[in-house]
């Protein structure tokens, strides 16, 4: 399982459209950036410290295929980087990610 976060007006389009090339960092670096259970709460304070209203996606990276590559980015750790657009069928589920005392309170437990 690989996690993506997205802000409340880009999951909203992502609903509405039924797909999306992602965030305006994904748009900007040429994939999708997605975070393992194991990264993705330093993911939340790091890149989205204090914002409230975010929505966590679940997706089965073995459901991606050849468009999902395991790439080296914070301190050498591999992440999952999805190429091409991800679509509303990838997702298992989606959940709130509410800011709880000034931290991100994740669903538990993430696999």
């Amino acid at each position: 399982m690989i996690y993506k976060i997205l802000r409340a007006p880009e999951n909203a389009a992502f609903e509405a459209a039924g797909e999306t090339a992602g965030a305006p960092i994904d748009l900007a670096d040429g994939y999708i950036h997605f975070s393992t259970a194991d990264q993705v709460a330093e993911t939340a304070a790091k890149h989205f410290a204090g914002e409230d209203g975010l929505v966590l996606l679940a997706v089965a990276a073995d459901g991606l295929g050849d468009a999902l590559k395991w790439e080296p980015s914070r301190g050498g750790a591999l992440f999952p980087h999805l190429y091409r657009r991800l679509f509303r069928s990838d997702i298992l589920w989606s959940r709130p990610l509410p800011l709880v005392d000034g931290r991100h309170a994740f669903p538990e437990p993430l696999a």
